[in-house]
């Protein structure tokens, strides 16, 4: 018998949080997940915007709402308190503006003060694309974000490069801490 499941329903839900100086391509990046579309105008996102999006893991239904934050420094504040009870975080920085990721490592000290400390983040250099105007190496990011036991991902909102890549590979690894702990005791773990 077939099995049928209501609209709506799932069997897990996951919160992700896109965070980020303004204009590193946040809302570009959630556009291109989910809508398969991208802007060259430049809209900043004014507090917080958030989309939700369904997958299927290993027969499972996966809800990940995606919450899109301002990068503005003067809502800060407003944003900190939506990454309480993220289960996930992308933190992105724009590979050809290294001011944008040196911000992203504060980004990570606040998100680190204020979410579960079992959060999975994944750092993300994106505007890749733009090879010949590059400032943050490949190199750079991913050491640091080693240093920091971070997942990392290079992509181009543009170009659609890596985008869905990185978005299912952080579910993948919410999902796969979840599904390797028994309940009441998950404590998330990092290869």
């Amino acid at each position: 018998m077939a099995s049928h499941r209501e609209e709506g329903s799932y069997d897990h839900f996951f919160k992700i949080v896109l965070i980020g100086d303004s204009g590193v391509g946040k809302s570009n990046l959630l556009s291109r997940f989910c809508h398969n579309k991208f802007t060259l105008e430049f809209n900043s996102t004014i507090g917080v915007e958030f989309i939700a999006k369904t997958l299927n893991f290993e027969g499972k239904v996966v809800t990940v709402q995606i919450w899109d934050t301002s990068g503005h420094n003067n809502v800060r504040a407003i944003t900190d308190a939506y990454n309480r009870g993220a289960t996930g975080a992308l933190i992105v920085y724009d590979v050809t503006n290294h001011i944008t990721f040196v911000n992203a490592q504060r980004s990570l000290a606040d998100l680190r003060a204020h979410a579960d400390p079992n959060i999975v983040v994944m750092l993300i250099g994106n505007k890749s694309d733009v090879r010949q105007s590059v400032v943050v190496t490949t190199e750079v990011g991913k050491s640091f974000a080693e240093k920091e036991s971070l997942l990392f991902m290079e992509t181009s909102a543009l170009k659609a490069m890596n985008v869905e890549k990185a978005f299912t590979d952080i579910v993948h690894e919410i999902y796969r801490i979840l599904i390797s702990c028994p309940p009441m005791n998950c404590v998330l773990e990092r290869n």
